[in-house]
């Protein structure tokens, strides 16, 4: 019986991922047998340091890929934010899955549960490791105050819970769900609050980008919707050149044929901020056979059981939109915030 190797991360959510992804495969494939190699990231191991000053662009991948490209393992499952919109050359995600929620989550202290951001007292900390929810919130709760907060899920829950350091802390829907901690949740931030990161809430699995044999195995995961938007956000972010080291985030629907992409971008402290909404149509017909195209990758996404031009029409709309808010001055923005947190 032929064995496919998975690579994941150690974190106990990591591995509830991967366990979902592999339970999927394995429904379409009974015939195989799948073994989980669980490794540890640079971004599981410095925990002392806010993400955006490590500075390093594959804080939760490079091991996973290196492991990859030894062939130690076949695949690696990611949460498809951690994930560079620039893969490095060889590798490329073969599949990304349904995403889940993608909004962002707020988790009270259990002397705050029943309260809302709003309704915080002043001057109450909020913890938070993402420069892109700390800028949005701060400018629409400007009487709270957001500290770094590291740690998979169950440290940062604990350090909430433990220490009377934080009143609140916003996580990732998708991760407390998959977790099963759905009753933590005492908040879901809307867009007009906080909008999300790119391709939060998807799953994107990695592999060789010549292994034919494993394109094909994971390819039959793509989820048509979650693809096409997620395409669109990564060609926004990509254009934007942003990173985990600038405020920058995204909100997108299908609608009738209508992809809707709205991106915005902020200063650190959200003080300045620039967004835009646009829409395409997307055609998702039946596909037609392409040649051989020598690189059928876009923004490190291969999914040859998707209508191309489709994809096209999606990475073409995130493209657009990230032409429009530079044209109209976010590229100052992001270049101060850019700066102000190098220095810091």
């Amino acid at each position: 019986m032929r064995v496919i190797r998975v690579g994941t991360r150690k974190s106990q959510l990591a591995r509830i991922q991967t366990d979902s992804v592999v339970a999927m495969l394995k429904a379409f494939y009974p015939g195989l047998q799948f073994e989980i190699v669980a490794m540890s990231t640079t971004g599981d191991k410095i925990l002392d340091t806010a993400l955006s000053k490590i500075g390093e662009k594959s804080l939760f991948t490079k091991e996973l890929e290196h492991a990859l490209e030894k062939n130690e393992v076949d695949l690696v499952v990611h949460s498809l934010k951690d994930l560079p919109t620039v893969l490095p050359p060889g590798f490329t995600i073969g599949a990304i899955c349904k995403r889940e929620n993608p909004y962002d989550a707020v988790v009270f202290h259990p002397k705050f549960v029943g309260k809302t951001l709003e309704t915080l007292p002043e001057k109450s900390v909020v913890g938070t490791s993402s420069l892109r929810r700390a800028a949005q919130l701060q400018r629409k709760f400007p009487h709270l105050e957001f500290k770094s907060i590291r740690g998979n899920l169950n440290t940062r829950l604990r350090k909430l819970d433990e220490l009377q350091e934080f009143s609140a802390i916003i996580l990732a829907a998708a991760g407390l769900q998959r977790m099963g901690w759905q009753h933590r949740v005492g908040q879901i931030l809307h867009p007009e609050e906080c909008m999300y990161a790119v391709g939060q809430g998807a799953l994107g699995v990695e592999v060789r980008a010549k292994d034919q044999d494993m394109l094909d195995l994971v390819g039959v995961l793509h989820d048509p919707e979650t693809l096409l938007r997620c395409i669109a956000e990564r060609a926004f972010l990509r254009h934007l050149e942003g990173g985990c080291s600038v405020p920058v985030a995204v909100h997108t629907a299908m609608k009738d044929g209508q992809l809707y992409l709205t991106g915005g971008v902020w200063s650190l402290d959200g003080s300045d901020s620039m967004q835009e909404t646009m829409q395409a149509t997307i055609r998702v017909t039946a596909q037609q056979e392409d040649g051989p195209e020598d690189d059928p990758q876009l923004v490190g996404i291969t999914a040859r059981n998707i209508p191309r031009e489709a994809q096209l029409a999606a990475e073409n709309l995130g493209i657009s939109l990230a032409s429009l808010l530079l044209n109209k001055g976010a590229k100052n923005i992001l270049d101060v915030a850019r700066q102000l947190n190098d220095a810091h």
